[in-house]
């Protein structure tokens, strides 16, 4: 049999196009902002995870472009060789800071972070424990380990305690969920976590790809919202949402941050983060720093939408975060809607199985800090006169 039949007798993606309802890869004329060019014409972004909007901040762009002239376009080399530079360090140092532990590893993607502190955290004879809506990067972070990897319900806290309940008392225990779960866009029960893995002695890793820069004190993500900084041990995050690059980081002890960088071999054979997206990442951290109050209104502007999508009754699922989920049930249905908005000016995210459940889809819209009430209010009207009508 040709490994290669499984390609030509995917047929999925080819009728969509057929019929025009092809949601992908649509492609950007201008800069990420509230407002973009795409295929052409003028859209209002509600699809994008650049939550406090600094892609376009003067002062992160003049960092990149500094960085560029300063270092080049890349560093050639994995960062255990010669691929470190100050820029790095520097951007590991203050986010370790700002997230108040002890040290900071950086990745070359997001992705790639899950993968590189999972599987060199996770060893034989250990246990992951993994909520069923974590992010794919953790789910592929679990099966790279050598370790067994148990789930439980999204945020069902009896499963997980059943789960732990599992785990021999002689095993190492990692428990790891999402922070803000970027589909449903709701918030980890943390407390309820942490509290568990004191009981059975297990370790907390929280993935704060959603979470930070959009809650907790100066955005500090999901662990600073609940005062637990002190209680979860890892932290993971990306820098290509509210910090405008691109890349990714874990932060806990000196101790284990040692160890990620001396075992974890998607940090040790990739090339390391170029320059500008280093350089943009740690202007973007500053900028947060010196600019709390962003935060404040990333949370007045979701705030508003939410009222005003419910006020004109769009079916969304309730949440505190910039990402407002809005239900279309079934995969056409969702089609059929996500092409009806795009073409009235409106750019969302569709949300499709396996990524969802089969009568759960539905159209995942984001929102920036520099977006605008009145931007929103057009929006709303595109969305009250397409989705309004939605049921299952």
């Amino acid at each position: 049999m040709d490994i290669f039949a499984k390609c030509s007798n995917y047929t999925y993606a080819n009728e969509l196009r057929a019929r025009g309802l092809y949601p992908y890869f649509h492609a950007l004329e201008t800069r990420q902002g509230p407002e973009v060019v795409m295929e052409g014409k003028r859209r209002i972004m509600l699809g994008s995870n650049n939550y406090l909007g600094l892609t376009t901040c003067p002062e992160v762009l003049e960092a990149g472009l500094k960085a560029l002239e300063q270092y080049g376009t890349g560093c050639s080399g994995s960062r255990f060789l010669n691929g470190t530079l100050k820029l790095h360090l520097e951007l590991e140092t203050e986010l370790a800071d700002f997230l108040h532990k002890e040290a900071c590893c950086t990745f070359s993607t997001g992705f790639q972070s899950n993968l590189g502190i999972l599987s060199a955290l996770v060893g034989h004879g250990d246990y992951v424990l993994c909520d069923k809506e974590n992010h794919a990067s953790i789910y592929d972070g679990c099966r790279l380990s050598y370790g067994r990897m148990l789930t439980y319900g999204h945020s069902n806290m009896e499963e997980l305690e059943i789960q732990l309940a599992k785990v021999p008392e002689s095993a190492g225990c990692l428990i790891v969920t999402d922070g803000v779960f970027s589909m449903g866009g709701d918030v980890a029960k943390l407390p309820e976590i942490v509290a568990l893995a004191r009981k059975y002695g297990a370790r907390v890793m929280v993935d704060d790809a959603h979470g930070l820069g959009v809650v907790g004190e100066g955005g500090r993500g999901t662990a600073s919202l609940f005062g637990l900084e002190d209680e979860v041990d890892v932290i993971m995050g990306t820098f290509s949402k509210s910090l405008a690059s691109l890349g990714g980081y874990a932060v806990a002890s000196e101790t284990v941050i040692d160890y990620i960088r001396h075992n974890s071999r998607p940090f040790i054979f990739s090339a390391s983060i170029p320059p500008a997206n280093a350089a943009v990442a740690l202007a973007a951290l500053r900028y947060l720093r010196g600019h709390p109050e962003i935060v404040d209104r990333l949370t007045a502007l979701s705030s508003y939408m939410r009222r005003g999508l419910k006020a004109r009754g769009v079916p969304i699922i309730e949440s505190n975060t910039p990402i407002i989920p809005i239900y279309t049930y079934t995969a056409e249905n969702t089609l059929l809607k996500a092409k009806c908005v795009y073409e009235k000016g409106v750019y969302v995210n569709t949300v499709l199985p396996p990524a969802t459940a089969a009568d759960k889809c539905l159209l995942r819209t984001s929102y920036m800090a520099t977006l605008t009430e009145e931007l929103l209010d057009e929006a709303i009207e595109v969305f009250a006169g397409e989705l309004a009508e939605v049921s299952a």
